[in-house]
């Protein structure tokens, strides 16, 4: 199943535009379209044309967006590449982790969920084409403030709330109410319950229990699973109320007639095999950059990545993809794949750098910041911990931003630290990459120079997949 709450949100608009597509026709003018100017979309030299011959694949971004920003300026909380198979209709999505070093333009190595706070969904599609091996040229953009909504019309959602979650849960629940301006209702106790929207879109968000990031993604996985089965029993009305409140917080690249046309189908969907990358990853700390998950290698991730994606066996990376995989290798060293043991056990907490850079916003529109680079990073076998897990969770269900490009480390976005003005509510206790090894972390060198301000907060990691990391 899905594995972000946006998700969530685009299943829940094509369950409803498959249930009545005439209808939904005449309001699908509420959609933002806003196509991509493919001449600033970059496709790395190499790539097959024929890759993906057969499927329609297209970007998710989730926003911690909390004004309605949906072009640049705010990081993207989540990173989702689906994979629709148009012969059996199979969907498969990879997400990625928002903490991913990655080649983000210029070939500044930075967070990859920054790309789009400095360019927009054009940077951001560029960003997963050129480090991935990729030819997207569509996207859907989606801010959080939806979601609690499209709950509380399915009536809320069914969720085994564990004691463990609890407290985190009920801490973070009026900040979500205050963003969703809805009200606040704490959760009494733990147990198999229906959550209301601002409920559930909060337990979408708890990161500071063990696992951080990777754990929070599983809850989204459980949301969303919960909604799709509610909206298949939903009639008329609730659709129209659905399209009416969701409809305005989407921007994409599809045209109301392609959204039909999809929607159509929505029925001989299938929710197949969803995965996180990298698949094989290390974390660490980076001065200047914080907490980073790191693609061990690059090159074997994107290998694997295709194979899931397209079922392409030993596909074959192109010269950009083997060049950033060694400038990765370059900055961090040589590292070995992290066990499962060692990231799903782990309770992950914000660096100073994190902290500081959750503050921060872009002032250009790619390029690194005016922190420093890192390069030649220890190569010596430091142990530390990264994994995003920032003040808890945040929006647009998915992923939570911490710091997302917004202003406020620690800011009070619930679980995330971003921004917003509830000082009470954001704890650093809930906040990820602690160095928890030891060994040396020589910087040499100031790194990239580019824009000042790079806000790469630490988005961490969002696997729900853990049979990959066995």
């Amino acid at each position: 199943m899905a594995k972000k709450i946006i998700i969530g949100i685009i299943s829940v608009l094509l369950c409803a535009a498959g249930a009545a597509a005439v209808y939904i026709g005449l309001k699908l003018n509420k959609i933002d379209t806003k196509k991509l100017n493919e001449e600033n979309v970059e496709v790395n030299e190499g790539v097959p044309e024929d890759l993906g011959t057969g499927y329609t694949t297209f970007a998710i971004f989730g926003l911690d967006s909390r004004a309605g920003e949906m072009d640049r300026g705010v990081r993207s909380d989540t990173i989702i590449i689906v994979s629709l198979n148009n012969e059996t209709k199979e969907v498969k999505m990879a997400s990625v982790y928002r903490d991913t070093l990655l080649d983000i333009g210029d070939h500044s190595l930075q967070k990859c969920n920054a790309a789009y706070s400095y360019g927009g969904a054009e940077q951001a599609v560029s960003m997963l084409n050129k480090n991935l091996d990729l030819n997207i040229t569509d996207y859907v953009t989606v801010d959080f403030k939806a979601m609690a909504e499209t709950i509380d019309l399915l009536d809320g959602v069914e969720i085994d709330v564990q004691e463990e979650e609890l407290d985190a849960l009920n801490k973070y629940i009026s900040e979500t109410a205050r963003v969703a301006e809805k009200d606040a209702v704490k959760v009494e106790s733990a147990g198999l319950q229906t959550l209301n929207g601002v409920q559930a879109t909060t337990y979408a968000r708890i990161r500071s229990t063990a696992g951080g990031d990777f754990v929070r993604t599983e809850r989204q996985r459980v949301v969303i699973e919960k909604m799709v089965e509610k909206v298949k029993g939903s009639n008329l009305s609730t659709i129209n109320k659905m399209i009416d409140e969701i409809f305005p917080n989407i921007k994409t690249s599809f045209t109301s007639g392609e959204i039909l046309n999809y929607a159509k189908y929505f029925s001989q969907y299938t929710l197949g095999e969803t995965t996180g990358f990298p698949m094989e990853k290390a974390t660490d700390r980076l001065d200047g950059k914080g907490s980073v998950v790191i693609p061990v290698t690059l090159e074997t991730n994107v290998q694997e990545l295709h194979e899931f994606l397209y079922g392409t066996e030993n596909y074959q990376v192109s010269a950009t993809v083997s060049g950033t995989s060694a400038a990765i290798e370059t900055e961090v060293g040589s590292l070995e794949a992290e066990s499962y043991d060692s990231i799903y056990n782990r309770v992950y907490e914000d660096t100073d750098d994190d902290i500081q850079q959750e503050r921060a916003t872009p002032s250009g529109n790619s390029g690194s910041s005016g922190n420093s680079s890192n390069t030649g990073r220890n190569s010596g076998g430091t142990s530390k911990n990264t994994g995003g897990s920032n003040t808890e969770g945040s929006t647009t269900g998915g992923g939570s931003s911490t710091g997302g490009g917004s202003t406020g480390g620690g800011g009070s976005t619930g679980e995330d630290g971003t921004g917003s003005s509830e000082p009470q509510e954001t704890q650093p206790e809930d906040k990820t990459g602690t160095d928890t090894g030891s060994g040396s972390s020589e910087n040499s060198g100031q790194g990239n120079t580019g824009n000042t301000g790079e806000s790469d907060t630490t988005y961490g990691m969002s696997d729900i997949e853990k049979h990959n990391n066995n």
